[in-house]
């Protein structure tokens, strides 16, 4: 491979330990290691390109603008994106079985559905392919020390050994162990909220060796409380994504409860599934829950940086959780550039600037489940994707939809949130106006051309009005 095309510099000896072999904690290994920081990347499960199963998660990914640059950044846009299938819509299926398509964006915008394996494979092989970068895998942290950066790990053979680092990154998900130390500190806000909602994955296989429904497409069966959605694979299959509060999941514990629950609400996607597939998978596993993190600050003295899902875990119904995650890793890289590499500048200006954004993309996660499970079936809600649209057209740099923005910019995600705030405020107020002068002139038209002598109630009046020609143009 050749070295100098990455451009590392490696004079730059900094020693730079991160937690996590995750989708963050790998491409943030590519990053650091590019600048020619000596980085070693601990990671407390085995090494997922030889592990014969893959624990963890594994809802399907949608990656999109963010997390592209992101990748671009590192030289991996383009070869990850060759493995991903592009999603231009959402495929709303109702009960009845009618398809409707939402798009997401204007013409030629769309979303990329990737596989969470494949993509932390190829992360790691970047990753391991620098030469200042070392991977180790069944390391677990134990403990870390703020003031030294001392890391005590216990390793595969079960003893404990020390690392010592100038920085320590952690990338080590939603139940963090870089973290515990940041919550033994003054002034550290933290929360964590799981949703009363669990999920849990299908597959739904090839039909007749293609795909057995639209492969472009984001499946969506939104029923009000819940929902299922399915995402497409490279090998034909789909992942099916069934969301419901753990009370539902509790109720269906027979296969012909499950039978009757999809006959009564998912009553197409049956004959997708086979039924001994659909049965198969929803015993296979429990549903899992979902949490939401937040905290701030992200940085602990001159020494630890929190990214990812340890920094803000979402739940994943804005398709923003890795890219989130990645822009994390794009944003401290910039910030490094910014400061010259002087951590002492560069961590607390990290956190006052990403805090806010990582605050607010939590928050729309959340939102966008009521979107995605209930908001989809309303006729006023299309409606007003429909006029944002429009108004997006016709002045693209006033009103931009909120989903453009998350999901096709780099607009930071909470002006993102003020900016659709005000125009929610503006596109409301206008067609209020509209509909008081449509009002207005109604009126006009009833005193100007019926007869004063007129009697009746105003049903009727407005029966004689519709009947002028005026109004038959």
């Amino acid at each position: 491979m050749d070295f100098s095309s990455k451009k590392i510099k490696l004079t730059n000896k900094k020693k730079v330990a991160v937690v996590g072999g995750g989708l963050v904690g790998g491409l943030n290994a590519c990053f650091l290691a590019k600048r020619g920081f000596e980085v070693t990347v601990f990671e407390s499960r085995e090494d997922i390109r030889c592990a014969k199963t893959i624990k963890g998660k594994s809802i399907n990914l949608a990656l999109s603008h963010r997390g592209r640059q992101a990748l671009k950044h590192v030289g991996m846009e383009d070869k990850i994106v060759s493995n991903g299938i592009p999603m231009h819509a959402r495929m709303i299926h109702s009960v009845n079985g009618k398809c409707s398509p939402i798009p997401y964006g204007r013409k030629g915008q769309y979303i990329l559905s990737v596989g969470r394996a494949n993509l932390n494979k190829e992360l790691l092989t970047a990753a391991e392919a620098y030469p200042n970068t070392q991977l180790n895998f069944n390391h677990k942290l134990l403990d870390w020390n703020p003031e030294t950066g001392t890391m005590t790990f216990l390793g595969p053979d079960g003893t404990e050994k020390d690392f010592q680092a100038d920085l320590i990154v952690g990338c080590d998900g939603a139940f963090s162990a870089t973290r515990k130390q940041f919550l033994r500190r003054s002034r550290f806000d933290y929360s964590q909220t799981y949703i009363p909602h669990g999920y849990l994955e299908l597959t739904m296989p090839p039909r007749n060796g293609d795909f057995a429904m639209k492969p472009n497409f984001l499946h969506i069966w939104p029923r009000n409380t819940f929902m299922m959605i399915a995402l497409p694979n490279m090998d034909k299959t789909f992942t099916c994504t069934l969301f419901m509060p753990f009370e539902e999941f509790e109720k269906i514990t027979t296969g012909d409860e499950l039978m009757a629950h999809f006959q009564k609400y998912f009553q197409d996607s049956i004959p997708l599934f086979g039924v001994d597939v659909l049965k198969r998978d929803f015993f296979q596993l429990p549903a899992q829950a979902m949490v939401s993190v937040k905290c701030s600050p992200h940085h602990l003295n001159e020494k630890c940086i929190l990214m990812g899902d340890a920094a803000h875990a979402v739940v994943p119904f804005y398709g923003q959780g890795m890219n989130a995650g990645f822009e994390d890793c794009l944003v401290f890289d910039e910030i490094l550039d910014q400061f010259n590499e002087d951590l002492s500048a560069v961590l607390p200006e990290y956190s006052r600037v990403r805090v806010p954004d990582d605050h607010a993309i939590c928050d729309l996660a959340m939102y966008n489940y009521i979107e995605m499970r209930a908001h989809v079936n309303s006729r006023y809600f299309l409606f007003r994707k429909y006029l944002d649209n429009v108004l997006h057209f016709f002045m693209p740099r006033t009103i931009i939809p909120l989903y453009t923005m998350v999901t096709f910019t780099r607009t930071r995600y909470h002006e993102a949130v003020i900016r659709w705030k005000w125009q929610n405020k503006v596109i409301t107020q206008g067609l209020l106006l509209l509909g008081t002068m449509s009002a207005a002139g109604a009126t006009y038209l009833l005193v100007k051309y019926i007869p004063q002598k007129s009697t009746g109630s105003v049903e009727q009046l407005w029966n004689k009005l519709l009947t002028l020609k005026w109004f038959q143009k």
